[in-house]
Protein backbone atom coordinates (compact mmCIF):
# COMPACT_ATOMS: atom_id res chain seq x y z
CA UNK A 1 0.00 0.00 0.00
CA UNK A 2 1.29 3.42 -0.95
CA UNK A 3 1.27 6.13 1.69
CA UNK A 4 -1.85 8.21 1.19
CA UNK A 5 -1.82 10.37 4.32
CA UNK A 6 0.17 13.37 5.43
CA UNK A 7 -0.15 13.19 9.20
CA UNK A 8 -1.20 10.66 11.84
CA UNK A 9 -2.75 12.20 14.94
CA UNK A 10 -4.40 11.02 18.14
CA UNK A 11 -7.63 12.28 19.68
CA UNK A 12 -8.89 10.70 22.90
CA UNK A 13 -6.70 7.69 22.24
CA UNK A 14 -8.05 7.11 18.72
CA UNK A 15 -5.65 7.17 15.78
CA UNK A 16 -6.56 9.20 12.71
CA UNK A 17 -4.89 9.81 9.35
CA UNK A 18 -5.52 13.35 8.12
CA UNK A 19 -8.49 13.43 10.47
CA UNK A 20 -10.00 10.15 9.27
CA UNK A 21 -10.27 7.40 11.91
CA UNK A 22 -8.03 4.37 11.43
CA UNK A 23 -9.65 0.98 11.73
CA UNK A 24 -8.18 -2.41 12.52
CA UNK A 25 -8.27 -5.22 9.96
CA UNK A 26 -11.44 -6.36 11.74
CA UNK A 27 -13.10 -2.99 11.16
CA UNK A 28 -12.88 -1.71 14.73
CA UNK A 29 -11.59 1.72 15.74
CA UNK A 30 -7.86 1.72 16.47
CA UNK A 31 -8.12 3.22 19.95
CA UNK A 32 -5.24 2.89 22.39
CA UNK A 33 -5.58 2.73 26.20
CA UNK A 34 -2.71 5.07 27.11
CA UNK A 35 -1.43 8.33 25.68
CA UNK A 36 2.13 6.95 25.54
CA UNK A 37 1.10 3.96 23.45
CA UNK A 38 -1.14 6.07 21.21
CA UNK A 39 1.69 8.50 20.52
CA UNK A 40 4.09 5.64 19.75
CA UNK A 41 1.63 4.04 17.33
CA UNK A 42 1.06 7.39 15.64
CA UNK A 43 4.83 7.77 15.34
CA UNK A 44 4.99 4.46 13.46
CA UNK A 45 2.47 5.78 10.93
CA UNK A 46 4.26 9.11 10.60
CA UNK A 47 7.55 7.30 9.98
CA UNK A 48 6.20 5.38 6.98
CA UNK A 49 7.96 6.23 3.74
CA UNK A 50 6.40 5.92 0.32
CA UNK A 51 5.13 2.39 0.98
CA UNK A 52 3.49 0.97 4.08
CA UNK A 53 5.26 -2.12 5.46
CA UNK A 54 3.37 -3.72 8.37
CA UNK A 55 6.55 -5.49 9.49
CA UNK A 56 8.01 -2.11 10.36
CA UNK A 57 5.00 -1.26 12.54
CA UNK A 58 5.05 -3.84 15.35
CA UNK A 59 3.19 -1.69 17.89
CA UNK A 60 0.33 -1.19 15.44
CA UNK A 61 0.25 -4.93 14.83
CA UNK A 62 0.05 -5.72 18.53
CA UNK A 63 -2.70 -3.13 19.01
CA UNK A 64 -4.68 -4.63 16.14
CA UNK A 65 -4.29 -8.07 17.71
CA UNK A 66 -5.42 -6.80 21.11
CA UNK A 67 -8.57 -5.28 19.64
CA UNK A 68 -9.52 -7.87 17.01
CA UNK A 69 -8.22 -11.14 18.46
CA UNK A 70 -7.85 -10.84 22.22
CA UNK A 71 -10.62 -8.48 23.33
CA UNK A 72 -13.55 -10.58 22.02
CA UNK A 73 -12.57 -13.47 24.36
CA UNK A 74 -9.50 -12.79 26.55
CA UNK A 75 -9.92 -16.01 28.54
CA UNK A 76 -9.84 -18.20 25.43
CA UNK A 77 -6.82 -16.32 24.11
CA UNK A 78 -4.96 -16.88 27.38
CA UNK A 79 -5.49 -20.67 27.42
CA UNK A 80 -2.47 -21.67 25.26
CA UNK A 81 -0.26 -19.15 27.06
CA UNK A 82 -1.32 -20.48 30.46
CA UNK A 83 -0.29 -23.97 29.32
CA UNK A 84 3.33 -22.83 29.56
CA UNK A 85 2.95 -23.02 33.34
CA UNK A 86 3.19 -26.81 32.91
CA UNK A 87 6.26 -26.74 30.66
CA UNK A 88 8.12 -23.59 31.65
CA UNK A 89 11.64 -23.40 30.22
CA UNK A 90 13.04 -22.48 33.63
CA UNK A 91 12.01 -25.83 35.10
CA UNK A 92 14.13 -27.99 32.80
CA UNK A 93 17.79 -28.07 33.70
CA UNK A 94 20.85 -29.63 32.10
CA UNK A 95 22.29 -32.77 33.66
CA UNK A 96 25.85 -31.85 32.61
CA UNK A 97 28.36 -30.31 32.20
CA UNK A 98 28.66 -28.83 35.66
CA UNK A 99 29.45 -25.38 34.30
CA UNK A 100 26.16 -25.26 32.39
CA UNK A 101 24.20 -26.58 35.38
CA UNK A 102 25.63 -23.81 37.54
CA UNK A 103 25.09 -21.14 34.89
CA UNK A 104 21.43 -22.13 34.43
CA UNK A 105 20.86 -21.92 38.16
CA UNK A 106 22.42 -18.47 38.30
CA UNK A 107 20.29 -17.24 35.39
CA UNK A 108 16.97 -18.91 36.21
CA UNK A 109 16.73 -19.34 39.97
CA UNK A 110 16.16 -15.59 40.61
CA UNK A 111 13.12 -15.66 38.31
CA UNK A 112 11.69 -18.71 40.08
CA UNK A 113 12.37 -17.12 43.46
CA UNK A 114 10.45 -14.06 42.31
CA UNK A 115 7.49 -16.24 41.28
CA UNK A 116 7.45 -17.89 44.70
CA UNK A 117 7.50 -14.56 46.48
CA UNK A 118 5.07 -12.79 44.15
CA UNK A 119 2.49 -15.53 43.56
CA UNK A 120 3.34 -18.23 46.10
CA UNK A 121 3.97 -20.40 43.02
CA UNK A 122 6.64 -23.08 43.44
CA UNK A 123 7.97 -24.32 40.10
CA UNK A 124 9.61 -27.73 40.49
CA UNK A 125 12.80 -28.16 38.51
CA UNK A 126 13.98 -31.35 36.85
CA UNK A 127 17.26 -32.47 35.29
CA UNK A 128 16.63 -33.49 31.70
CA UNK A 129 13.81 -32.92 29.22
CA UNK A 130 11.22 -35.46 30.37
CA UNK A 131 8.01 -33.71 31.37
CA UNK A 132 7.26 -33.35 35.06
CA UNK A 133 3.80 -32.08 36.03
CA UNK A 134 3.84 -28.92 38.10
CA UNK A 135 1.80 -28.64 41.33
CA UNK A 136 -1.82 -27.77 40.59
CA UNK A 137 -1.60 -24.75 42.87
CA UNK A 138 1.37 -23.42 40.90
CA UNK A 139 -0.43 -23.79 37.59
CA UNK A 140 -3.56 -22.17 39.00
CA UNK A 141 -1.69 -19.20 40.47
CA UNK A 142 0.36 -18.52 37.35
CA UNK A 143 -2.77 -18.83 35.22
CA UNK A 144 -4.59 -16.38 37.46
CA UNK A 145 -1.68 -13.95 37.21
CA UNK A 146 -1.80 -14.17 33.43
CA UNK A 147 -5.55 -13.79 33.02
CA UNK A 148 -5.58 -10.77 35.33
CA UNK A 149 -4.02 -8.77 32.48
CA UNK A 150 -6.19 -6.82 30.04
CA UNK A 151 -6.38 -7.60 26.29
CA UNK A 152 -3.61 -5.17 25.36
CA UNK A 153 -1.20 -6.67 27.88
CA UNK A 154 -2.18 -10.19 26.81
CA UNK A 155 -1.44 -9.34 23.18
CA UNK A 156 2.09 -8.33 24.18
CA UNK A 157 2.57 -11.24 26.58
CA UNK A 158 1.82 -13.73 23.80
CA UNK A 159 5.09 -13.26 21.86
CA UNK A 160 7.05 -12.86 25.09
CA UNK A 161 5.83 -16.24 26.34
CA UNK A 162 6.15 -18.08 23.04
CA UNK A 163 9.54 -16.64 22.06
CA UNK A 164 11.04 -17.30 25.48
CA UNK A 165 9.19 -20.47 26.36
CA UNK A 166 8.61 -19.18 29.88
CA UNK A 167 5.41 -17.86 31.42
CA UNK A 168 7.28 -16.95 34.60
CA UNK A 169 9.83 -14.83 32.75
CA UNK A 170 7.13 -13.05 30.74
CA UNK A 171 5.14 -12.23 33.87
CA UNK A 172 8.29 -10.94 35.57
CA UNK A 173 8.84 -8.62 32.64
CA UNK A 174 5.22 -7.50 32.60
CA UNK A 175 5.42 -6.58 36.27
CA UNK A 176 8.82 -4.88 35.80
CA UNK A 177 10.52 -7.14 38.29
CA UNK A 178 13.23 -7.75 35.65
CA UNK A 179 14.06 -5.63 32.64
CA UNK A 180 13.71 -6.75 29.03
CA UNK A 181 17.40 -7.42 28.45
CA UNK A 182 17.72 -9.52 31.60
CA UNK A 183 14.71 -11.62 30.63
CA UNK A 184 15.96 -12.01 27.05
CA UNK A 185 19.34 -13.19 28.30
CA UNK A 186 17.68 -15.64 30.67
CA UNK A 187 15.34 -17.28 28.17
CA UNK A 188 18.13 -17.56 25.58
CA UNK A 189 20.71 -18.62 28.11
CA UNK A 190 21.44 -22.05 26.70
CA UNK A 191 21.68 -20.84 23.12
CA UNK A 192 24.07 -18.06 24.11
CA UNK A 193 26.07 -20.41 26.34
CA UNK A 194 26.55 -22.90 23.50
CA UNK A 195 27.56 -20.07 21.18
CA UNK A 196 30.17 -18.91 23.68
CA UNK A 197 31.58 -22.45 23.84
CA UNK A 198 31.58 -23.37 20.17
CA UNK A 199 31.41 -20.15 18.21
CA UNK A 200 28.75 -18.23 16.34
CA UNK A 201 26.53 -19.68 13.61
CA UNK A 202 25.43 -16.99 11.15
CA UNK A 203 21.98 -18.48 10.50
CA UNK A 204 21.28 -18.94 14.20
CA UNK A 205 22.42 -15.40 14.91
CA UNK A 206 20.14 -13.98 12.21
CA UNK A 207 17.17 -15.98 13.49
CA UNK A 208 17.84 -14.80 17.04
CA UNK A 209 18.04 -11.19 15.88
CA UNK A 210 14.59 -11.51 14.28
CA UNK A 211 13.18 -12.98 17.48
CA UNK A 212 14.84 -10.21 19.48
CA UNK A 213 13.11 -7.54 17.38
CA UNK A 214 9.71 -9.12 18.07
CA UNK A 215 10.57 -9.59 21.74
CA UNK A 216 11.71 -5.99 22.18
CA UNK A 217 8.60 -4.66 20.42
CA UNK A 218 6.35 -6.62 22.78
CA UNK A 219 8.35 -5.48 25.80
CA UNK A 220 8.09 -1.86 24.67
CA UNK A 221 4.36 -2.26 24.08
CA UNK A 222 3.94 -3.45 27.68
CA UNK A 223 6.03 -0.56 28.98
CA UNK A 224 3.90 1.95 27.09
CA UNK A 225 0.77 0.55 28.73
CA UNK A 226 2.06 2.07 31.97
Amino acid sequence: MKRFWKQATVTDGALALDGRPVRTPGGRALTLPTAALADAVAAEWNAVGDTLDPRAMPLTGLANAAIDIVAPDPTAFAVPLAAYAETDLLAYRAEHPAALVAAQAAAWDPLLAWARQRYDAHVETVAGILHRPQPQATVARLTQALTAHDPFALAALSPLVTIGGSLVAALALAERAFDADAVWQAVHHDELWQEAQWGEDALATAARAARRADFDAAARFLHLLG
